[in-house]
């Protein structure tokens, strides 16, 4: 009996360690990739993003609070394909953080296994602009890539807390068959304008584009990051007008005269369109992304009599 009770005390003890553990400090390079983790992880992480969705992930500020972060983190989600090249290196090396350096067992690149459009072969230089030789790095705008990086977050998580892995696994199949569901909401939603034209300002937009048959014939930049000419400007007017293009698309951290000119001038609505979670009030989850995305081009659409 008295070693009954000692047993029995040992496993009560280890029960309330295990549910007292401390969460895992998570950091994630943009909101996309904090809203789907933390869909996998729930109460069993800590996930904070150092991009917001309301800024340009090309270009961040690498704050001194950044590092404090980065060093007590247990896990690093990036995008990956030279999203963060400009900014991320410099804070993993002062953050001093070998556990989540690439190669190591807390980093995990979310692009690994994703559908990766535009990959450039040959020699790339300044003159074509902020090009991605590894291929655009807006994948997360595609659902099903959403399942995939879902899929490595939950294994990726597993692997470092295999105490809760039953969990993840859990989460991760509710968070794919309410994906399932919601796409068949979207792909009807999307059937409405099937084929659409749109110009976008930056080219932040082929997987959304692949994944709702929607055309993007141009965009305002005449290459990633390069300012439009005065010439470029005249042919995208002749276009809208002459293809009757409806909608142009403008991700919010951009400054939106230029577009809205063009816009007004070519008939033409603009949309300030948020490519990421955060990137508009309204758009606070991985689902809400395309909730609003969808809806705002079948509303705008509506609104000018289906043109």
């Amino acid at each position: 009996m008295k070693r009954h009770g000692i047993l029995s005390f040992l496993a009560m003890t280890l029960l309330s360690a295990s549910a007292f553990a401390a969460p895992l400090k998570i950091m994630t390079t943009t909101e996309d990739l904090a809203a789907i983790a933390r869909e996998v992880a729930g109460d069993h992480a800590e996930i904070q993003s150092i991009a917001r969705g309301y800024q340009d992930p090309h270009f961040v500020d690498a704050k001194p609070s950044y590092l404090l972060k980065l060093k007590r983190a247990d896990l690093l989600i990036v995008v990956g394909l030279e999203l963060e090249v400009g900014w991320l290196p410099s804070l993993l090396t002062n953050a001093r953080n070998p556990k989540i350096l690439p190669g190591s067992p807390g980093f995990l690149q979310a692009s690994e296994g994703c559908k990766v459009l535009q990959r450039r072969d040959g020699a790339i230089d300044r003159s074509m602009g902020d090009i991605h030789s590894e291929g655009n790095p807006h994948y997360w705008l595609d659902p099903e890539n959403g399942r995939v990086i879902a899929r490595h977050v939950a294994a990726k998580l597993a692997a470092l807390d295999p105490a809760n892995a039953t969990d993840y696994q859990t989460r991760l199949a509710a968070f794919e068959e309410k994906l399932t569901a919601r796409e068949k909401e979207w792909t009807t939603i999307a059937e409405g304008f099937k084929g659409v034209k749109v110009i976008t300002y930056h080219n932040s937009f082929p997987n959304f584009a692949r994944a709702f048959n929607i055309n993007v014939v141009n965009t305002v930049e005449p290459k990633p990051g390069i300012p439009p000419s005065p010439g470029h400007v005249r042919a995208l007017l002749a276009q809208i007008r002459a293809e009757k293009i409806p909608l142009i698309l403008v991700e919010p951290y951009f400054d939106d005269k230029l577009s809205a000119k063009i816009a007004r001038d070519a008939g033409a609505t603009l949309l300030t369109f948020p490519p990421s979670v955060g990137g508009s009030p309204a758009v606070k989850t991985y689902f809400d992304l395309f909730d609003v995305d969808l809806n705002m081009i079948a509303d705008a659409l509506a609104k000018r009599g289906g043109k």
